[in-house]
């Protein structure tokens, strides 16, 4: 998708500009969900504008759906939907969509059914000949996804797309994801949700102040260490104290007891805990949530 990608800003206070990319090479597999993360400021949202060509590089390449970035072509099959997007609020929610059907060049009689089945999808059907400016914030991002996928694009961009949206809000975003996701569309997520990040991206990079530090699987950054947890019935603490006191690195954390090592030390800990008569419920591999592993990289990356 990117090679070398550079941006500079100018800035009347700095003589160098503000640097918002570093050389930046990155490449997002076609039909997965790619979620890109990093701290304010990291320059995440500038990379989304460079690849819709809405800014324009200092340095290196980029280039959407095999096209450069910013080619009409590509731009035609790109779904769009900005962290702070705004509608004329004297529009209804389906005159909404009607506009931007006609900018996707959606032609009548398809447009209206395309506009019609959306509306229902994302629960705005009786809300249709509403405007816009009586929508909750929740509504205007189940519009802004509907906008988003009018024109069942090859590529989904959204920049923060559940920003301020309640639970509910973001399990129907998450919904009409995997729906994109499972006709064959590619997904570029830039959140600072990592939760939903990690419940729904495949592959995920980490920026910081310009320079990616980490791209990886999620499954892959997210693998179990050689660290357990073993779950045990409750009632008996002095047991399960006692148990954990034989056992070298082994710790009673909240009900359940912790230790790290390898299987042989893990079964030490078991045959410590049976030979106290505590009752044992689970035995889980503990493993590291993309939260931990972001704020792990964040601390070890060094400043560009």
């Amino acid at each position: 998708m990117c090679q070398r990608l550079a941006k500079t800003y100018r800035a009347a206070l700095s003589r160098g500009g503000v640097t918002a990319l570093r050389g930046l090479d990155l490449a997002v597999p076609s039909g997965q969900t790619f979620g890109l993360l990093g701290p304010n400021g990291a320059g995440k949202t500038t990379l989304v504008k460079l690849l819709l060509g809405i800014a324009f590089a200092t340095s290196g390449t980029a280039s959407v759906l095999g096209r450069p970035a910013g080619d009409v072509r590509s731009r035609e099959r790109i779904g769009y939907l900005p962290e702070s997007h705004r509608y004329p609020p004297h529009l209804t929610g389906e005159q909404v969509l009607h506009h931007f059907g006609r900018l996707s060049g959606l032609r009548r009689p398809g447009r209206t059914r395309r506009v019609d089945q959306l509306l229902r999808r994302v629960n705005l059907g009786e809300w249709r000949s509403v405007r816009v400016h009586k929508y909750s914030k929740r509504m205007l991002q189940r519009l802004g996804m509907a906008q988003a996928i009018l024109n069942e694009p090859d590529l989904l961009i959204l920049d923060e797309p559940t920003d301020g949206v309640d639970p509910i809000g973001r399990r129907e975003i998450r919904d009409l994801l995997l729906e994109q996701k499972a006709r064959g569309a590619t997904i570029f997520l830039n959140s600072h949700l990592l939760s939903e990040v990690e419940r729904i991206c495949d592959r995920v990079a980490i920026l910081k102040e310009g320079a990616l530090l980490r791209e990886g699987g999620v499954a892959d950054l997210t693998r179990p260490r050689s660290a357990w947890q073993v779950e045990t019935r409750a009632g008996r603490p002095d047991a399960v104290a006692g148990a954990v006191a034989r056992v070298p690195g082994a710790r009673a954390v909240d009900g359940r007891v912790e230790i790290e090592g390898d299987v042989p030390a893990v079964n030490s800990l078991i045959d410590a805990l049976r030979g106290q008569e505590v009752e044992i419920t689970a035995v889980l591999p503990r493993r590291d949530s993309l939260e931990d592993v972001f704020v792990k990289v964040l601390g070890e990356g060094e400043t560009p």
